[in-house]
């Protein structure tokens, strides 16, 4: 985790996920025990999105036994269960949104960051649907304030409607970097949420050196203003991510420092 001057915004890089086996040979050490990743990962990670929401219902034992086993000042984004994130239309979302959200999220207390609702990658851009899901988004959860993102891939989903609905809300549009997509680096938030999946296998750090530079003063630039930003570093070669998430960590706290 690094923050910068006064007027600039706190940035947490980290991964998706924490149990990934090729991760037994390239960041955890042999000593550490499957019972015991997360613990180690949040000691070098800021942050970690916490990808199983997608797949299947938690408990709040869950949620609570991570947040216990995670440092102060760690934050977990949650990626929200895919039948609540990927119905079309919002009065089925409803009940879906409802069961996720009450899963046991409000167990994480401070750190519970931004929830990703990701939709499939077809999904286009349609106002008369899209503005009653934002509506079924709260803005707390038991008192705690939420921060919501839309991952859409779609073109229309850049459209000055769209980007403007979602500033409207308060609704982060997540930037993704990927072969697949042009990248758009649209602000509809007070926060910016990045997933990041160009890591190399030929790179010991996943991204060549220059690379690691640009996305650190990048990373910076985005958090002016007080900006929290969230960079995740996810897919493309993922064994590099670790490493990836905290060259970029490292970067951006030595230019802190100076």
């Amino acid at each position: 985790m690094a923050k910068q001057a006064k007027d600039s915004g706190t940035i947490r890089t980290g991964i998706g996920g924490w149990v990934y086996p090729p991760w037994r040979e390239t960041f955890y050490p042999p000593s550490v025990k499957a019972a015991d990743q997360l613990a180690y990962a949040s000691s070098k990670l800021a942050s970690i999105e916490i990808n199983a929401t997608f797949y299947r219902t938690q408990t709040p034992a869950s949620f609570a036994k991570w947040r216990d086993e995670t440092p102060d000042g760690f934050v977990f984004s949650v990626k929200a269960a895919r039948g609540a994130a990927q119905r079309k239309d919002a009065a089925e979302a409803a009940p879906a949104i409802e069961r996720f959200l009450h899963s046991g999220l409000a167990e994480l207390g401070a750190k519970l960051g931004p929830i990703l609702w990701q939709l499939p990658p077809t999904r286009k851009f349609d106002a008369a649907a899209m503005a009653p899901f934002l509506d079924l988004l709260p803005e707390t959860l038991d008192g705690l304030p939420l921060r919501h993102v839309i991952e859409a891939r779609h073109e229309s989903f850049a459209s000055p409607e769209a980007l403007a609905l979602l500033t409207e809300r308060r609704v982060a549009r997540a930037i993704i970097d990927s072969e697949k997509n042009a990248l758009v680096e649209a602000i509809t938030a007070d926060f910016v949420y990045l997933r990041l999946q160009r890591t190399e296998d030929a790179e010991p750090a996943g991204y060549a050196p220059a690379e690691l530079d640009r996305w650190a003063h990048r990373l910076r630039e985005l958090s002016a203003g007080g900006r929290d930003v969230f960079a995740y570093v996810i897919s493309g070669a993922k064994h590099r991510a670790p490493a990836a998430a905290m060259a970029l960590a490292d970067r951006i706290r030595d230019r802190a420092h100076t």
